[in-house]
């Protein structure tokens, strides 16, 4: 019974020591040599999907430079493996370990902050709808008895249905898995209208046979910060993150890297998103912070 007891006590032990070091990142990869970087496949220029297991990105490669100076803090090389995440367990897949770095377009807003960290604001977003060219289709208030597109997870039609020009507009909702799928429900004529953050609209729109065919219209729904997400209470990586970022801001690279992304030709189709920076983005990139989108409802 005592080996039984002393046995269970060991394990116990072990497993206290496992889920300490998934609280922290640094000890965890310096003991590993491996961080696990979230990737989006279809997340506009902030992280998408070159195939082969492959992806970029404007928050990939900022999550890239992160990494670097994760090696510099551990003292070792680390290997980087990619982790396919959707916008329904990306939070879960950050609380559980699998994934050390969430690098793709989660919004930072004050329910998710009680599961997890965000670093310092690194672009932030307009809510906006993207129908057919041809459909005739210019507000919310004309989305009455229509389909609406939006991705599973996302806050999107939450956020449509709350604005005070859907008042009164019933329409249904049609979910795609992840944006890739929601814009083809669009593409085919499943749904009239996709309801999604612009740059993502606009990086599907790029990427699509026929670009001309869709537009951008109607109101704009909410201004969100848009950050890199990781665990929770993890005080030393936040502070690497966020210490390497406000360094971009600072220098200048940043911008430099936005506009790799979102105004010039981007791989595999050499296609641009055409989005220049907004004067919101470069207001966080003047003030750095990590403040939740309830902060910027504030009037």
């Amino acid at each position: 019974m005592k080996k039984h007891l002393l046995a269970f006590a060991v394990a116990a032990l072990a497993a206290g020591g496992a889920l300490a070091q998934a609280g922290d990142t640094l000890a965890k990869v310096k003991s590993s040599g491996v961080i696990t970087m979230g990737v989006r496949d279809s997340s506009g220029a902030l992280s998408y999907t070159l195939g082969d297991g492959k992806y970029a990105g404007f928050h990939v490669e900022l999550c890239q430079r992160i990494i670097g100076n994760v090696e510099k803090a551990v003292g070792r090389k680390v290997d980087v493996k990619y982790q396919s995440v959707t916008s329904q367990n990306r939070i879960p897949l950050v609380q559980n370990g699998t994934v050390d770095i969430e690098c793709g377009s989660t919004t930072n807003n004050a329910a998710r902050q009680k599961d997890v960290s965000f670093a310092v604001t690194t672009y932030v977003e307009e809510v906006r709808i993207a129908v057919k060219a041809n459909s005739g289709i210019t507000s919310i208030s004309q989305l009455k008895d229509r389909n609406v597109a939006t991705t599973t997870g996302t806050t999107s039609v939450q956020l449509l249905r709350k604005h005070e020009r859907a008042t009164g507009i019933d329409f249904k909702e049609v979910f795609g898995k992840d944006h890739a799928d929601s814009f083809l429900l669009l593409e085919s004529g499943r749904a009239d209208a996709f309801v999604m953050d612009g740059q993502i609209l606009a990086g599907n729109i790029a990427a699509s046979k026929s670009p001309a065919d869709f537009r951008i219209v109607g109101e704009v729904l909410s201004v969100e910060p848009i950050a890199i997400m990781f665990r929770k209470d993890d005080p030393a990586f936040k502070k690497l993150a966020d210490d390497t970022l406000r360094d971009m801001m600072k220098s200048g690279d940043i911008a430099k890297l936005y506009d790799k992304w979102f105004v010039q030709p981007i791989p595999p189709k050499n296609t641009r998103v055409g989005l220049p920076v907004s004067e919101a983005t470069k207001a966080v990139w003047a003030n750095p912070n990590d403040k939740p989108v309830e902060d910027y409802a504030k009037k």
